[in-house]
């Protein structure tokens, strides 16, 4: 019986694929989360067209809607954890270092870099559209029950710690919306700081963890020529 289901999954999900737009839809999601609006600008294809297509995907077990955090009429589209591992890679990206946005730069976003700091050679920081005093607690605390420190941690700006050929992915739903087009990935990650447990701050924590590990891989560092 397990077999068969394993058999049926991803029957499923080959048949959700076998479908240009669809096959699209997943490139686009490989290394990020978007919203609707951006996907249908990106396809070139209606509102209803992309819902029936979602749809196909979400039935299959590929993809999940969630509403976000910050503009609660917005939802983002992001894949499932392990359901494309029958899939190929993403494409390589390339960039001087890697920029992890929230809103407060006190959780999300210097969680992200620390992790990233472990992971991967190419060089991490973190900024905030609006800064926090100081680094949450919560996630001073998970980060010390998995190894990391954050005690020289400090919120900052986007604008003080940017710079030219930084892949700037946002952790936070309020930040993209705010951003826009600058960042390059977004990761529509729930706030813990909001909800203040520890549970929260283990999720956050988790999933974070589990997006550096599929994207590090495929990040190599720019090189400037001398």
């Amino acid at each position: 019986m397990v077999e068969q289901t394993n058999i049926a999954t991803r029957v499923a999900r080959h048949a959700a694929l076998a479908e240009p737009t669809r096959l699209r839809i997943v490139d686009l999601l490989q290394l990020g989360d978007a919203s609707p609006a951006l996907l249908q600008r990106h396809l070139d294809v209606g509102s209803n067209l992309l819902a029936h297509h979602l749809t196909w995907l979400e039935d299959a077990g590929i993809v999940v809607r969630h509403r976000s955090e910050g503009d609660r009429r917005r939802t983002y589209v992001s894949l499932v954890s392990g359901g494309l591992d029958f899939l190929g890679a993403p494409l390589t990206l390339t960039a001087a270092r890697v920029l992890f946005v929230c809103t407060g730069n006190s959780a999300r976003s210097q969680l992200a870099a620390a992790l990233w700091g472990e992971t991967s050679d190419v060089p991490a920081v973190s900024g905030g559209t609006h800064p926090a005093a100081s680094v949450a607690p919560g996630a001073a605390a998970v980060a010390a029950r998995n190894g990391l420190s954050l005690a020289t941690a400090r919120p900052r700006r986007i604008a003080d710690v940017s710079a030219a050929g930084d892949l700037v992915v946002t952790v936070c739903d309020a930040a993209f919306e705010e951003i826009g087009n600058v960042a390059r990935l977004h990761w529509s990650i729930g706030d813990p700081v909001a909800v203040g447990t520890q549970r929260a701050y283990d999720q956050a924590f988790a999933e974070i963890t589990s997006r550096i590990q599929q994207l590090a891989p495929h990040v190599v560092q720019e090189r400037t020529l001398t």
